[in-house]
């Protein structure tokens, strides 16, 4: 028997090619659920069309992808003064942040079985080191994610996380996939100098001063062609590939024409932008993971007020619970493991493990850990389950011992596969009704203001705002969910909570 069709990209996302084949009979030879491994059944591996292999190696490109974050964490949160003039020792945090990411990234693949890695947010982290640490201590700080852990486990165990999802429109959810694809690819291309901010004019240039006189930017261009044709040809392991042959030619350029880092005095801004890769003198290193457990869970109410705690609490809560349910989102919808109804499995354990990390985040004092976008990556390499969430939490745990090793990846070489992914998750676009300019103007607005923003919350809140009113004012009230103008109004607190801070002080 010969059977046509319709299937998405292998590799994750584009167009979906027509395929002839044919169709053996089931017979006693076919792979049945009685003779899958014990691995297999409880990943459900092959139900997901993926394989070990795959699995594996999808978790190992997701790890190349976000492994900055244990350099790039510490470099956030280390050697920040908090108000009792205490410093964060950057090598403590980042083993802290290989602690706490690994067991999150491998406690998630267990029990929601769903290739999404965890590690520190880093809009949490940011909003921590410059908005919190300068009015309370850095225990304190932590004790403020920990509470915000514990709201959104609640939040995820009460179903009131699953009711607000469910509550988002179809086109609006497809609109946050695309804002995320695009949000990625904005990321990739300015952490690998492709896109560079301008004193004056225009917010962003090409490279530098419109041109491209970096050679790491160069590297990075030429690993995302390279991986372009891989995956357009089809070939099995076409992003870990390319990362891999990217890695290898930064290594030998640096040790041919060495430029080092460009913040370097005598860079002239040409240089690495994270991490150089240089072979290192020593390979393991011995973590001191001596910032576990010191938090202070209440102090920040007696120091700076109740009021002004819950302002930092409520801000915290909303960016970690839209972001990382706009990033499950787009994630799932990469991996096609929706539903017709737009769920993916085990929703529920997922949006509650995801409190859990915050909660961890904070008593590691590595910031609110929550599930990382960058896993995208992975999922182009074809992850589709939780077996590649536990590859890629147990070599970011080991990073904690070979930090010198973690150097070697250069951002802009993991950039390229975010690059990457972004276009493959531009192919829901076409999920979005633009026909109707009701659900139009707030999904470009999602798209748009996303990476403008460098915010997934925002990005979210500006599309459920705008859907809301344009809708109400619009005659079609009955239409929206009563949730979402709930929902909304929350927003409109979340973006008018600077003036309204002051205030209530």
């Amino acid at each position: 028997m010969i059977e046509i069709s319709l299937s998405a990209n292998s590799q994750g996302g584009g167009p979906c090619p027509i395929h002839l084949r044919n169709i053996t009979p089931v017979t006693s030879t076919a792979k049945t659920a009685g003779n899958l491994s014990a691995l297999d059944k409880f990943f459900e591996i092959t139900k997901r069309g993926s394989t070990v292999g795959k699995e594996i190696r999808g978790g190992v490109v997701t790890f190349f992808a976000m492994a900055y974050i244990v350099v790039l964490n510490p470099i956030i949160l280390g050697g920040k003064e908090d108000i009792a003039g205490q410093i964060l020792d950057p090598a403590l945090v980042g083993a802290a942040t290989s602690l706490a990411a690994g067991f999150m990234s491998i406690l998630f693949g267990v029990i929601a079985r769903l290739p999404f890695a965890f590690a520190a947010g880093l809009g949490m982290n940011s909003f921590l080191a410059v908005n919190v640490v300068g009015l309370v201590t850095w225990q304190e700080a932590m004790g403020i994610v920990v509470i915000n852990g514990l709201v959104i486990c609640l939040l995820g165990a009460t179903g009131a996380r699953l009711a607000i999802y469910r509550a988002v429109p179809a086109s609006l959810k497809a609109a946050i996939s695309v804002a995320i694809g695009f949000f990625i690819a904005f990321i990739g291309f300015v952490n690998a100098g492709f896109v560079t901010r301008t004193p004056g004019g225009p917010p962003v240039q090409l490279g530098t001063d419109g041109s491209i006189v970096s050679p790491p930017t160069v590297i990075f261009v030429l690993t995302l062609i390279l991986a372009g044709v891989l995956v357009a040809r089809r070939v099995n392991g076409a992003i870990l590939i390319a990362l891999v042959i990217g890695t290898i030619a930064s290594i030998i350029f640096e040790a041919i024409s060495p430029i080092g880092s460009k913040y370097a005095p005598e860079s002239n801004g040409i240089g690495w932008e994270s991490s150089v890769p240089t072979l290192p003198e020593a390979i393991v290193t011995l973590p001191d993971f001596s910032l576990v457990g010191q938090v202070d869970v209440f102090g920040s109410f007696a120091r700076v007020g109740i009021i002004s705690a819950l302002m930092l609490l409520f801000t915290l809560v909303f960016t970690n619970f839209f972001d990382a349910i706009g990033t499950m989102n787009g994630l799932s919808k990469g991996a096609s493991l929706q539903d017709q109804a737009g769920e993916f499995p085990r929703i529920k354990s997922a949006f509650l493990v995801e409190g859990v990390g915050a909660v961890v985040g904070g008593a590691t004092s590595s910031s609110s850990t929550t599930v990382f976008v960058e896993s995208a990556a992975g999922i182009g390499e074809g992850a589709r389950t939780g077996l590649a969430s536990i590859t890629t939490g147990v070599l970011l745990f080991l990073t904690a011992f070979f930090t010198p090793l973690t150097a070697l990846v250069p951002i802009e070489i993991g950039s390229a596969a975010l690059v990457l992914v972004g276009t493959m998750m531009m192919s829901q676009v076409t999920e979005i009704e633009w026909s109707d300019f009701y659900v139009a103007l707030p999904a470009f607005l999602t798209i748009a203001a996303m990476p403008l923003t460098y915010s997934i919350a925002n990005g979210i809140g500006v599309g459920f705002v705008s859907y809301v009113l344009i809708n109400l004012f619009g005659g079609r009230a009955k239409r929206v969910h009563p949730i979402l103008f709930i929902v909304a109004a929350g927003f409109i607190l979340f973006f008018t909570r600077g003036p309204l801070e002051s205030l209530l002080s």
